[in-house]
């Protein structure tokens, strides 16, 4: 069964994870991805998130996928207890993640229930596609990317940051252009979308 937790921002909605685990998350291992930050001017998100599992007790395995070599990916994703990928680019983070083998390897671990912790850019791929995102992510930070279909391990797409600043007119005018065309669930920074299977939740 896969299990998501997708979130706008992570350190925000940290205090929801043991519910989405059904038990604390103390001296788990997480495989840590922050490799959607590196093409933004500033990764403070990341950091803080980094603590927030810190502060829980859990072991912050980094996992930078763009430079990592296949073995180390595939150990980390295969043995450590959660997968989490950061904010950031969304267009950069596919191309990486397709590149490095490890969209894959995410594909299988999560097929297998390995809990996935999504936040911002994190949380966008793992839906049926990322096109519509452009008007939030510039795709020019990933030349190399080839297709927008993303990870496909939900069948809706994810809009963070609803109505949070800096992006309150950008989420209206996406929500406005593309809310209809297919399913989407937009969130605040405040609320995160739980994933067991079939069964959807906000919380």
């Amino acid at each position: 069964m896969r299990r998501l937790l997708l979130t706008s921002s992570f350190s925000a909605t940290a205090g929801k994870l043991p519910a989405f685990l059904e038990g604390s998350p103390k001296n788990h291992t997480v495989a840590f991805i922050p490799t959607a930050s590196l093409p933004q001017r500033s990764d403070s998100y990341v950091q803080e998130a980094r603590q927030a599992f810190t502060d829980m007790g859990c072991r912050i395995d980094n996992l930078e996928v763009s430079t990592a070599d296949p073995e180390t990916i595939r150990q980390s994703l295969q043995e450590d207890d959660l997968i989490y990928l950061s904010g950031g680019n969304t267009f950069f983070l596919l191309q990486e993640l397709r590149r490095s083998g490890a969209a894959d390897l995410i594909r299988q671990q999560v097929d297998q229930g390995k809990p996935y912790i999504g936040e911002s850019a994190g949380a966008v791929v793992t839906g049926p596609d990322i096109g519509f995102l452009d008007a939030m992510d510039p795709r020019s930070a990933a030349p190399d990317l080839d297709s927008t279909a993303g990870l496909a391990l939900v069948d809706f797409r994810l809009l963070p940051h609803l109505d949070s600043e800096p992006f309150t007119e950008v989420t209206r005018k996406i929500l406005n252009r593309y809310g209809d065309d297919r399913p989407m669930v937009a969130i605040d920074n405040t609320q995160a979308v739980a994933v067991c299977g079939q069964c959807l939740t906000i919380l």
